[in-house]
């Protein structure tokens, strides 16, 4: 029984020690491949990786990780128009069968899914300059967004110095999102873009999925596969 007991503890201690350097790799992992994404998007701040799993050196002897979250609080994707960047928020991206190499100098997921938001400050910001072409060849100026409940965005359009309501929906066309006017006052029923913004190169390459209006701005969801988190 004396002997046993020895046994136990001693699996018990081993079983500890373990959990500690796991958990001592786990860290120093997350470390580099934040600081490896940083370097190879050109963030401002390092990003946040969290390497989900236990145990992880086993995955690491595998070569791959099950799941791998990370997360960007500010990135600026170029919109493609005179040389404008716009700011997108708490992009959160949960990438799965991750394989890496042994320095982390290069990781690629197979399939990436997550969410982001892009404030109605930053898409007004974007379509500021441009003008609105409206029905009966009426030229405006977007001069405000915000929500507008319902799921729709409320736009102000500036025809001839006077400011028209419109309530639209945020569309989605490729990567470029869109405020679709569900009506114009005065104009007829005739339906317009009143703000078109193209969101450039997301990190690691994925790609925008879908949109929805929501209170602080565009709830973006986004997906790819191959994405490439470092290398």
């Amino acid at each position: 029984m004396r002997a046993l007991r020895i046994i136990l503890i001693l699996v018990v201690i081993l079983g500890g020690l373990f959990v500690i350097a796991d958990r001592v790799a786990v860290h120093f992992a997350e470390g580099e491949a934040a600081d490896k994404l940083r370097t190879s998007e050109n963030l401002a701040s390092t990003p946040d990786v969290n390497i989900k799993g236990f145990p992880f050196l086993t995955q690491v002897a595998g070569g791959s990780l099950d799941d791998v979250e990370v997360g960007i609080k500010d990135y600026e994707a170029a919109t493609g128009t005179n040389g404008k960047t716009i700011r997108i928020d708490d992009l959160t991206a949960d990438m799965k069968g991750v394989d890496f190499s042994g320095d982390y100098s290069s990781a690629t997921a197979a399939t990436a899914t997550g969410t982001a938001t892009i404030a109605y400050d930053q898409l007004l910001n974007a379509v500021k300059d441009q003008p609105v072409d409206l029905p009966l060849g009426a030229t405006g100026k977007v001069t405000g967004l915000a929500y507008g409940g319902n799921g729709k965005v409320r736009a102000t359009v500036v025809v001839a110095g006077v400011p028209l309501p419109v309530l639209g929906t945020v569309t989605l066309q490729g990567d470029t999102v869109k405020v679709h006017a569900d009506g114009l006052p005065k104009f007829g029923n005739q339906a317009v873009d009143v703000s078109e913004v193209k969101i450039g190169q997301l990190p690691g390459g994925i790609k925008l999925d879908k949109v929805q209006a929501a209170q602080d701005g565009v709830e973006i969801s986004v997906k790819g596969s191959d994405v490439k988190l470092a290398g």
